[in-house]
C-alpha cells in the first residue's frame, strides 16, 4: 500500500479520523522523525531513540525530554 505525496506518514490511516486530526499527526510526525540540533555539540545529528530519549550520533550524549522533540 503506497502513500501519495499531499497525506505522507497519514495515508495509512486512510479515511478514518477525519483531515483535521491527520494534519495534526503529520506536524507531530515530522517533529518526531529527521535530525535536530544537538545542544551540546550544536551539531545537528541529535534524534529520537525512544519516547522521551534522544541521543546524539555525533557526540554520543544521551539526553531526557518531551517525547516528540528535542529538550533545546
Amino acid at each position: 500500500m503506497g502513500r501519495k505525496k499531499k497525506v505522507g506518514a497519514a495515508g495509512r490511516f486512510g479515511p478514518r479520523y477525519g483531515l483535521r486530526l491527520r494534519r495534526e499527526f503529520l506536524k507531530v510526525e515530522e517533529k518526531r522523525q529527521g535530525w535536530h540540533r544537538c545542544p551540546i555539540c550544536d551539531q545537528e545529528r541529535l534524534r529520537r531513540e525512544g519516547t522521551g530519549i534522544w541521543k546524539c550520533r555525533y557526540c554520543g550524549a544521551k539526553l531526557a525530554g518531551p517525547a516528540y522533540e528535542p529538550p533545546s
